[in-house]
């Protein structure tokens, strides 16, 4: 866990992409370095993970973000939609089979670029990918 804290109240933080290879090991990485050791969850979906962003400001270091790129890639992903169609409700399956489709097709986002998204989404952060 790497923080700085300077002036402006800014932060700094390291996601480290050799201390995971798959999207739990991320969710239990972010988890790790944004959360407070008192709250009493984690991280474990992707708008759990947009949620936890909003307290943040400052930047983040996204450290072996080119292997994270390939453990969150087309196979991760391909992965992740199939085991979201496979489980059913609650999921919206048209549309995460339209998604599936897409990534087949190559026009579909990998969780990488998802997550990366989704930290691009909040101005108050900027992401370093290192």
């Amino acid at each position: 866990m790497e923080w700085n804290t300077s002036n402006n109240n800014k932060k700094m933080t390291v996601i480290n992409g050799s201390h995971f290879s798959n999207l739990a090991g991320f969710y239990e990485e972010v988890s790790n370095i944004l959360m407070n050791a008192e709250d009493d969850w984690k991280v474990g979906t992707l708008d759990g993970f947009d949620d936890i962003l909003y307290g943040f400001q400052g930047e983040i270091i996204w450290k072996e973000s080119q292997k994270s790129k390939e453990d969150l890639g087309f196979e991760a992903t391909k992965e992740f939609y199939e085991n979201k169609i496979r489980q059913g409700k609650p999921f919206n399956i048209k549309l995460i089979q339209q998604k599936l489709d897409q990534l087949l097709d190559g026009n579909g986002q990998t969780l990488f670029e998802i997550l990366v998204e989704i930290i691009e989404s909040h101005k108050n952060i900027k992401l370093i990918l290192d």
